[in-house]
């Protein structure tokens, strides 16, 4: 490893801190990467909704909040903080990364990606499925090394991306943080399901609330926090179905262990995810979950029939099926699981580490 007198300039990226679990899991790297002694430049735009904040010491450039606002702005911060690595914090960010290393060429500092999302997606249709596998294999070009959260999660890198087995590491994202706001309350009295994460066309919540019209049990209710551009659609569709008085959508939670923690499940419906922290957190503190199959590490994370249940995405009459098993009044809760990632900033920081010394040797 490098001296550490020699603190490693890492320049991270992401258009806006509001948008979901990948820039909450950056901040939290990023909080540990400066308790560690490094140095953290990240380029971001303002957020217009509920944000974690960013750490003390790092140091930030602004944007417009636009996603080409951003990546104009990296080529200069790169030179700005004469980088070291370049910290890609998920799938969404990866064309910034390649205008990055176009832009800079042999200049460039090695680039170390995230896989945050399924990359073997059975959503999309050709020729859009076509032109993403042809971008996936691009990636070989501009990216040094990619990071997946889990082993299955590593297998669909090297094979989508084409990437050796020695330019892909497993490293899981830091354990979620207790929020500093206000705790969100159970609901009281009353048996309910839970669902955490944006109002986003990928998370599916329709397929949720539309599943809570069929369980068996007409007194259960659901509660899902987050917010998000589909808010209005899902409104729509709950005073459609009538269930006004049982789904609750109370908005973004800095703190929702209190209502996880008494829920009878957590649920998620995505058509893909990466690898949902809600589903370790959840488990951590012994509530089941009902998940759709919408990436290779959701079978990991339920490794145990008895932690919940993994339906096919978009088996409708599954997901009532898993509610209703998980509603069932003598089910037992699982044990907690502990939750993983307790030593990604060290592991993130050992492999930045490698890649700059690698650079140095081959530069020598």
């Amino acid at each position: 490893m490098l001296s550490p007198y020699a603190p490693v300039r890492i320049l991270a990226f992401a258009q806006s801190l509001d948008r979901g679990g990948v820039e909450r899991a950056l901040v939290r790297l990023a909080r540990g990467w400066i308790a560690a002694g490094h140095r953290v430049m990240l380029v971001t735009g303002p957020s217009r909704g509920p944000a974690p904040a960013i750490p003390d010491g790092v140091e930030v450039i602004d944007t417009d909040g636009s996603y080409l606002g951003m990546a104009r702005a990296l080529p200069g911060a790169a030179k700005r903080l004469q980088a070291d690595i370049v910290f890609c914090p998920g799938n969404h960010y990866s064309s910034a990364a390649a205008w990055l290393h176009a832009r800079l060429g042999k200049d460039c500092p090695p680039i170390v990606a995230k896989v945050s999302n399924r990359l073997d997606r059975d959503d999309q249709y050709f020729p859009i499925a076509q032109g993403y596998r042809a971008w996936l294999r691009a990636h070989r070009a501009f990216v040094d090394h990619m990071v997946a959260m889990t082993p299955a999660m590593a297998e669909e890198t090297m094979v989508m991306t084409g990437l050796d087995a020695s330019r892909v590491s497993v490293i899981a994202n830091p354990p979620g943080l207790a929020g500093t706001g206000a705790p969100t309350p159970p609901i009281a009295g009353s048996d309910y399901l839970i669902g955490i994460g944006r109002l986003a066309p990928q998370k599916r919540w329709d397929r949720a609330i539309a599943a809570l019209a069929d369980v068996a049990r007409r007194d259960t209710k659901l509660m899902i926090l987050g917010e998000g551009e589909a808010r209005g659609e899902l409104e729509d569709q709950v005073a459609t179905l009538g269930l006004h008085d049982r789904v609750h959508l109370p908005g973004y939670a800095t703190d929702p262990r209190p209502a996880l923690v008494s829920a009878r499940a957590l649920v998620l419906t995505s058509d893909f995810e990466g690898v949902p922290g809600v589903l370790q957190e959840a488990l951590s503190v012994g509530t089941p979950v009902v998940a759709t199959d919408s990436s290779v590490a959701i079978r990991e994370i339920v490794a145990d029939p008895s932690h919940g249940s993994v339906v096919p995405t978009g088996d409708a009459r599954a997901l009532v099926a898993a509610l209703d098993h998980w509603l069932a009044p003598d089910r037992p809760r699982p044990d907690p699981v502990p939750e993983r990632g307790h030593d990604s900033v060290e592991r993130y920081l050992r492999l930045f580490e490698e890649l700059v010394l690698e650079r140095r040797l081959k530069r020598a």
